[in-house]
């Protein structure tokens, strides 16, 4: 099973900007294996800043490794309580629960984690390795009871060749010590054809960002820019998001609208976005043209670039 690490820097946006240096060292140690050390840098952010989510999710990740899974899973749980939006602390639970040979919340918390984000395809490719491990229980029970049962036999031996054995140890994810700051970009393949799916998908991801907007929901208005989203001024990306913060938080209600909105894709996981936007609040009402670049990672869409006109 695939622990999702790296989005959660992106989704909840910039600490501090020293809280910040904490964090990327914390990262880079757990990366180089010093979980000790790397735990201190974060509660040293979390001294100064308690409620900060990355490291609190950050913290969870790093407890994990070190075996803690009681304190790791009260963490995420409660990232699950104060961001209910967000699918990868579900997941990361899901992870812990695998590990532990218990399934059944394993399956419950992936299905809650694709009810929060429909298109999160580490959520999904999860929650099929736990149905298959599921199945491989099932079917071993079925041998026990009837050791002559050739069809119980031949699909446990199926089940087990796709996923391997069934020992919760074998569910520990290699990926669990990813930290949540990537130090660079990885090269990325080919461009392929865009499925028939992708251009909803996209205009889905739209929609969802203008209702998140609409809500005033900052934290989940900001997690549909990517981590290397070019601001518009060119201003730090700390700088751009408090400023969007006290764009949201000023109106005493906000209702955006999409309207004649065009996707044009750049193979499956690269599109654009051009839209008709009306914004209207107690403060201002506005309409003009608009185009978002985005791209996919991990299942999600999120938005690169944004572009205004009249």
């Amino acid at each position: 099973m695939r622990v999702l690490a790296t989005l959660l820097a992106v989704v909840l946006g910039a600490a501090l900007p020293a809280l910040a240096d904490d964090l990327d060292d914390a990262a880079k140690l757990l990366k180089a294996g010093q979980r000790d050390q790397a735990l201190e840098r974060v509660n040293r952010v979390l001294e100064q800043k308690s409620g900060d989510p990355k490291a609190r999710f950050l913290k969870g990740i790093i407890l994990t490794e070190q075996g803690n899974t009681k304190d790791a899973i009260e963490i995420f749980t409660k990232l699950t309580q104060d961001y209910p939006k967000l699918p990868e602390p579900y997941n990361n639970l899901a992870v812990i629960y695998a590990g532990q040979g218990q399934y059944d919340k394993a399956r419950a918390a992936l299905e809650q984690s694709i009810r929060t984000h429909p298109s999160y395809a580490t959520a999904y490719e999860n929650l099929g390795d736990v149905y298959a491990k599921l199945a491989s229980q099932a079917y071993d029970k079925a041998l026990q009871l009837d050791k002559s049962n050739t069809g119980a036999q031949n699909k446990l031996s199926l089940v087990r060749e796709l996923v391997g054995s069934p020992t919760p140890a074998a569910q520990v994810p290699k990926e669990a010590a990813r930290p949540p700051v990537v130090a660079a970009a990885e090269p990325k393949p080919a461009a392929t054809q865009p499925t028939k799916d992708a251009p909803a998908e996209v205009l889905k991801a739209v929609n969802a960002w203008a209702q998140a907007w609409s809500k005033k929901d900052a934290d989940a208005y900001l997690a549909f820019y990517a981590r290397d989203f070019k601001t518009p001024g060119g201003e730090s990306r700390a700088d751009w998001e408090k400023l969007r913060r006290e764009r949201i938080a000023a109106p005493k209600s906000i209702a955006v609208g999409i309207e004649q909105a065009k996707v044009t894709m750049q193979g499956n996981d690269q599109a654009s976005v051009t839209f008709r936007q009306s914004y209207r609040s107690d403060k201002l009402k506005s309409s003009g043209r608009k185009t978002l670049v985005l791209s996919r990672a991990d299942g999600r869409w999120q938005i690169r670039e944004e572009k205004s006109a009249k």
